[in-house]
């Protein structure tokens, strides 16, 4: 199992890969995200949570998570600790919006989970660990708002 679920990560970060660019980002600025999200599937995925941003040039902003899309997917998880790095960035601000996200899961009762998402050229790696059951791919949309 532990196998198929990282043929399915790579799998959806290659996918990624291809999607076009169009923002122009790229600054000095490192930011992590640190979040909780939970959330269920049937064909159709949905989960919601919150979570902070903190950047190298002393930023910080709290957020909301939204991540709604579709694909062959079931279950329901938590995620309790979950980890976030984005690309280089010039201002927290440009962090704020929707990335195009593919994501392979795989969990029984204790469930990880790993998804790298992109909006143009700023992208973000996910991962964390918590509890649930779920199994699919899933295509869609990653949303960060302000607080």
């Amino acid at each position: 199992m532990h196998r198929l679920f990282e043929g399915m990560i790579l799998g959806a970060c290659v996918m990624l890969a291809g999607l076009p660019t169009t923002a122009t980002a790229g600054g000095d600025v490192a930011c992590q995200l640190s979040f909780q999200l939970s959330g269920w599937s049937v064909f159709y995925k949905e989960s919601s949570g919150s979570g902070t941003i903190k950047c190298s040039n002393g930023q910080s902003m709290a957020v909301k998570l939204e991540a709604k899309g579709g694909g062959l997917t079931f279950g329901k998880s938590t995620i309790d600790d979950g980890r976030g790095e984005f690309s280089g960035v010039s201002d927290i601000s440009e962090l704020i919006g929707s990335y195009a996200s593919a994501e392979a899961h795989a969990g029984a009762v204790k469930s990880a989970k790993a998804q790298v998402v992109t909006k143009g050229e700023v992208s973000l790696a996910l991962s964390g660990t918590g509890r649930g059951w779920d199994v699919g791919v899933a295509f869609g949309n990653f949303i960060i708002s302000r607080q």
